[in-house]
């Protein structure tokens, strides 16, 4: 396979990379995230169901927005508990666990009789949401190579727009059911796929950090084995990850690492961190809190609503329309695979912002336009270039989202954490993630009857203006260091971010060649 990808000279190496690693990574790594692939299609299966909810169950605004975000709101005792259970259990019984908690939610909404045994089937499907959002991007940052940890780490967001399509496509072919099927059918397909991963997902490894973590380390050698693809350099990965969890290179099998239970975690993260410590917090939560300020969340689960505003009126072009921003946000998605290992996150992150806050300010612009016009001669006749401009931009939007600001958030925040806080750390921040997606998706309809959908929208420009004033400054760059250096990126002060992310005494890494000798690479 490797001589095939070598012969495409147009592909970068990076994504040769990505396609040439071991087994383990490159067919294991996806499936626990492919749990995301399953959740986010409830988000694109609920953007068109709750439309057909409205009629069928009679439910007013006030309910639909509850119904919309209530989801989120319970993902955040998932995301909290998720990352004390995966240090205890195991990141494979972590999944299995969020897998069958989302199978059980699904199967209550699928058979749900009314409004109130939809919101409870909803609920528990959100605490698997908030598990399988934590565990999938820790898994798959610690089986991957530094080389294509981006890759690997973004498969979360990938798999996230997958599902999103998915629903939209399950929206518009389950449409043509009778109203009292069809948006039970779409809410209950999610039980299929959850069940087949909460048995297969013990076919994959277990993450080689955390069985050094519970001092499993021949365990944890023979999946670096397979990993790193020779036994000097699995030797020495080893011996790092057994630095960073705080054990000694020559401990005996059997003996695990400090903390590893857990406790002590929230006290160094939050009471007593150290000042890398303390910087990879403000950096990972806040990349986690503007995600979903930039309006992405509203984008998704209102698009059919917004589409409407912006002039499509027939219920199946507007679910057609849904499925066009599905595509896009997923063919978008595998662009930032190509490029989050080759150009770095920061430069993809901010350019990925550039084009979010251009989009916002031409998509609020062309929605006011057309909601200040009077008339439907002038709806189609002086408003038709603001109908096409909403349009238009509800697509750049989204991909410019994709490319960027959606994959790094997760690479970027599982990767930061040091292995002993890893867990916890990346619990919160998506424990942040889901709270904010919850207050956009429960106040957005009565946002913009407040200050209009138009105003709406320009003030998630707004919020992403700040954005990347924040991630300008405080993120530096983390592109190809084994995780066990990561916490170095950030003992450099709060301005490391601007003097060009990774330090040059760091800048050139050493890979061993096929004779055994130590060669530079940038």
């Amino acid at each position: 396979m490797s001589a095939k990808f070598n012969e495409l000279a147009s592909v970068p190496p990076e994504f040769q990379k990505f396609f040439e690693e071991e087994q383990i990574q490159k067919l294991m790594a996806p499936h626990p995230n492919s749990m995301c692939m399953y959740v986010h299609a409830d988000t694109g299966v609920m953007s068109g169901a709750m439309l057909f909810i409205k009629d069928d169950l009679k439910t007013n605004d006030t309910q639909v927005q509850v119904l919309a975000g209530i989801l989120n709101i319970c993902a955040l005792v998932g995301s909290l508990t998720a990352g004390r259970v995966s240090d205890w259990a195991g990141r494979r019984r972590t999944i299995s666990f969020a897998a069958t908690i989302f199978f059980a939610g699904s199967v209550l909404m699928g058979l749900a009789p009314n409004f109130a045994t939809l919101l409870v089937g909803r609920c528990v499907a959100g605490v698997g949401v908030g598990y399988a959002l934590m565990i999938a991007p820790v898994y798959a940052a610690e089986i991957a190579s530094a080389e294509s940890r981006g890759a690997l780490s973004s498969l979360p967001d990938i798999c996230i727009s997958l599902g999103i399509l998915l629903g939209y496509v399950a929206n518009f072919l389950l449409a043509k059911l009778p109203l009292v099927y069809g948006w039970r059918a779409m809410l209950g397909l999610g039980a299929l796929p959850s069940a087949a991963l909460a048995i297969g997902v013990f076919a994959m490894p277990e993450s080689p950090r955390w069985l050094v973590m519970q001092g499993r380390t021949e365990e944890a050698l023979v999946v670096l084995r397979r990993e790193c693809g020779t036994e000097d350099e699995a030797q020495v990965r080893l011996a790092e990850i057994k630095a960073a969890a705080g054990l000694p290179a020559d401990s005996a099998p059997g003996v695990p690492a400090p903390k590893s239970s857990g406790k002590g975690v929230w006290k160094e993260l939050f009471l007593h961190p150290t000042p890398p410590v303390r910087r990879i917090l403000v950096a990972a939560l806040g990349v986690h809190f503007f995600n979903h300020l930039t309006g992405i969340e509203a984008v998704l689960l209102y698009s059919p609503r917004i589409f409407k505003a912006a002039g499509i009126a027939s219920r199946n072009e507007v679910l057609a329309a849904t499925v066009g921003v599905g595509v896009t946000k997923t063919v978008f998605i595998l662009v930032a695979i190509l490029l989050v290992d080759r150009i770095g996150r920061r430069r993809l992150y901010l350019a990925s912002l550039a084009g979010i806050i251009a989009s916002l300010a031409c998509l609020g612009l062309g929605l006011t336009v057309i909601e200040h016009s009077t008339g439907a001669s002038d709806h189609h006749g002086a408003a038709r270039w603001a109908v096409a401009l909403s349009i238009a931009t509800v697509f750049t939007f989204v991909a410019s989202f994709s490319v960027g600001v959606g994959p790094v958030t997760w690479t970027y925040s599982s990767e930061v954490f040091p292995l002993r806080l890893r867990a916890q750390g990346t619990s919160v921040g998506v424990a942040i993630n889901r709270l904010i997606n919850a207050i956009v998706s429960m106040t957005f309809v009565s946002l913009y009857k407040a200050i209009t959908i138009g105003g709406a929208f320009f003030l998630f420009a707004g919020l992403s203006v700040v954005a990347a004033a924040f991630f300008y400054f405080l993120c530096p760059e983390t592109q190809g260091r084994p995780l066990e250096e990561v916490e170095e990126v950030f003992s450099h002060g709060w301005c490391a971010a601007r003097r060009g992310g990774v330090p040059p005494a760091v800048e050139m890494r050493g890979t061993t060649a096929a004779d055994g000798k130590t060669k530079a690479q940038p």
